[in-house]
């Protein structure tokens, strides 16, 4: 009856909702990552099925990468999932938007977890659900640095509820092309993290952002100056993205980048870096 009953009781608080450690418990800080870190974009793109579960789980086990990288979107009853195109047509086996399915309707997607020559890093992945992110926030948030990106907007405030609801306010970055969606979630007690294109950063004075940008996420390919610039702005954070070759994260080092955001970390792990190497 003992037994029973405890089972009960952890079955009840387990339908209830994670059982979530103190804000500054064991979950991995932000502020305790490397000197240079290394980020699997979308769990490792070239090497796993993007987005997926295996694959973000693969990276983790790799120990390969202080951070996993993943797309979010919201559907239409509010469900946050992971997913990186508005549309389900380039990597599930249905069409659509996913903004037009429900949580319910979101169960019977199936990922494609086919690479470009039907396999990735010749092995073979079987179909599988895309999670919701509050999956993905039960299953690695504390286990690992987390990057979000919200590309939908208006999905900021669920994501806080979803952040702050597990105490991972310092484990997890917000990502956004928007400069006012990254105050906002500064506001909102979160980690923002702001990605600019070459062409942005042309133009781009990222010393303006340092008050609220914990996370620069730069485009590997601009211009050396402008690379240079957004690694000496004061934001304490500058990654470049993305970045899978040896030569691309050699150069990117070099101009003064402290992350290398990859869709290839095993490839790269391969590659010692070479210092100096790299052209401007």
């Amino acid at each position: 009856m003992v037994t029973r009953s405890l089972l009960a009781g952890a079955l009840a608080v387990s339908l209830a909702g994670p059982i979530v450690p103190p804000e500054f418990g064991r979950a991995p800080a932000v502020d305790n990552l490397p000197e240079i870190v290394y980020v699997a974009h979308r769990g490792g793109a070239l090497e796993a099925p993007e987005n997926s579960m295996s694959g973000l789980t693969a990276a983790l086990h790799s120990g390969l990468v202080h951070v996993l990288d993943v797309d979010t979107r919201m559907l239409r009853d509010g469900t946050l999932v992971v997913m990186h195109d508005p549309t389900l047509d380039r990597t599930t086996g249905r069409r659509g938007r996913v903004r037009d399915l429900t949580r319910r309707q979101w169960r019977k997607v199936r990922l494609r977890p086919r690479g470009p020559s039907g396999r990735f890093a010749g092995r073979a992945w079987r179909p599988e659900r895309p999670p919701t992110v509050a999956e993905v926030l039960d299953r690695f948030g504390h286990r690992i640095v987390l990057m979000l990106e919200a590309k939908d907007p208006a999905s900021l405030p669920g994501l806080a509820r979803l952040i702050h609801a597990r105490g991972l306010a310092r484990s997890v970055f917000v990502n956004t092309n928007r400069p006012s969606v990254a105050r906002q979630a500064h506001r909102m007690g979160l980690r923002a993290q702001l990605w600019r294109s070459a062409r942005q950063m042309r133009h781009d004075r990222p010393e303006r952002w340092r008050g609220f940008v914990a996370l620069l996420d730069v485009d590997h390919s601009a211009r050396a100056v402008d690379l240079r610039r957004a690694a000496t702005s004061g934001i304490p954070r500058v990654w470049a993205h993305t970045v899978n070759t040896p030569h691309a994260r050699d150069r990117a080092l070099r101009l003064g980048c402290n992350g290398i955001i990859t869709d290839a970390p095993a490839r790269l792990a391969a590659a010692p870096v070479r210092a100096g190497f790299g052209g401007g």
